[in-house]
């Protein structure tokens, strides 16, 4: 069954908010970072390196978990839960996008061997809390 956000969720993961992304080491703890994300439909999508931890996690076991909390009320959060998908980011069109959406303007070159991924979550489970 597909996963359709409510409005309250698309607001919160529409806001300037940061997201912590968490994911499933090798020995079967928890990796947890921040992460600029965005919204597309009802999946969110976020920007990593193939060195990375949570890229070799993902890789391995696509299992994640999401958080947001609204800046403006930390009361107001959103957790997802599902899988992510992988897909390499030849152009590194995503985290130019993201920095848009965060700093209105464009990130940092890269070097040309550093391998861009979109990871876009696929939502199985949305938890909404507010107070």
């Amino acid at each position: 069954m597909a996963i359709t956000f409510d409005a309250a969720t698309r607001r919160i993961l529409d806001g300037k908010n940061f997201a912590t992304v968490a994911t499933v080491n090798p020995d079967g703890g928890p990796q947890a970072s921040v992460v600029w994300f965005r919204r597309d439909g009802d999946s969110v999508l976020f920007s990593i390196t193939s060195d990375k931890q949570k890229a070799r996690n993902l890789a391995r076991d696509p299992r994640v978990a999401v958080t947001v909390f609204d800046l403006e009320n930390p009361y107001d959060s959103v957790e997802i839960r599902g899988h992510a998908e992988l897909v390499e980011d030849a152009g590194k069109e995503l985290p130019k996008q993201l920095s848009h959406r965060y700093l209105d303007e464009d990130p940092p070159p890269e070097p040309d061997d550093v391998v861009r991924l979109v990871a876009r979550v696929i939502p199985e489970k949305v938890h909404r809390f507010s107070a």
